[in-house]
C-alpha cells in the first residue's frame, strides 16, 4: 500500500474536503497533527475501504496525516502512538512502512506485541515487522498462535519462518496435545510445511 493508493481509496469518505485541508495544514504546520489525528475517525468514518483491503477509512486518513509531515516522522509517530487510543495506535503501526523512519519505529512494535490487544498484534506484524530481529519475530508469531490471530496477517511469514520457529511450534503442539487441545489449523499447516522443508 502506498500513500497514493490510500488517497485514492479515500475519495469516497464523508468529508474529503476536511481531509484535504488537514493534510495541507499538517504539511505547513506539523503541530496541528495533534488536533487532526484524533478527529480522523469522526470526520472520515471508520468503515473498511474497498480500495485498500485491510484498512479502514480512519486508519488510512491517519496514515496520510503522518506521511504529510515535512520532518520528524518518527517523533510524531511515537507521540501519536503513546497518546492515542487503540484505533490510533493501529493506524500508527500500519503507517510505519510508509514513513521515512528506518528502524526507529521498532519500539512501537515491541510495545504492541506485549499488549493483549490482538488487533495491535496483527497490525505490528505487517510489512514494517521486517525490522524485528528473528527472535522477537518468532515470539510474535507464536503469540499469534496463542491468541488466535490468523497467521495470514504475518507479512513474509513463508520467507522468514525457519527451523527455530518450527521447533517452537512443535513444542507448543506437543503441549496442547498433552492437554487435549488442538492447534489452530493455520499453525498446523505451517509446521507441516516447515517439517517438509527440513526433510527435503
Amino acid at each position: 500500500m502506498t500513500p497514493d493508493s490510500l488517497r485514492a481509496a479515500l475519495r469516497g469518505v464523508p468529508e474529503p474536503d476536511w481531509l484535504d485541508g488537514a493534510l495541507r495544514r499538517v504539511a505547513a504546520e506539523p503541530a496541528t497533527i495533534d488536533r487532526f489525528f484524533p478527529a480522523a475517525g469522526r470526520r472520515c468514518g471508520r468503515a473498511p475501504l474497498p480500495g485498500a483491503p485491510g484498512w479502514s477509512a480512519d486508519e488510512a486518513a491517519r496514515a496520510l496525516l503522518l506521511t504529510a509531515l515535512p520532518t520528524d516522522h518518527a517523533t510524531h509517530a511515537g507521540t501519536r502512538y503513546r497518546q492515542g487510543d487503540a484505533a490510533e495506535k493501529r493506524a500508527v503501526l500500519k503507517a510505519l512502512p510508509l514513513l521515512p523512519v528506518g528502524a526507529a519505529g521498532t519500539p512501537l512494535l515491541h510495545d504492541a506485541i506485549r499488549t493483549n490487544d490482538t488487533r495491535l498484534l496483527a497490525a505490528a506484524l505487517g510489512p514494517y515487522a521486517r525490522h524485528l530481529d528473528p527472535a522477537a519475530w518468532r515470539q510474535a508469531v507464536l503469540k499469534c498462535v496463542f491468541t488466535g490471530v490468523p497467521l495470514a496477517v504475518v507479512h513474509d511469514l513463508d520467507a522468514r519462518a525457519d527451523g527455530e520457529l518450527a521447533a517452537m511450534l512443535a513444542s507448543l503442539a506437543a503441549e496442547r496435545q498433552a492437554a487435549g487441545r488442538a492447534m489452530p489449523a493455520d499453525a498446523t499447516h505451517l509446521l507441516t510445511r516447515l517439517r517438509e522443508i527440513q526433510e527435503a
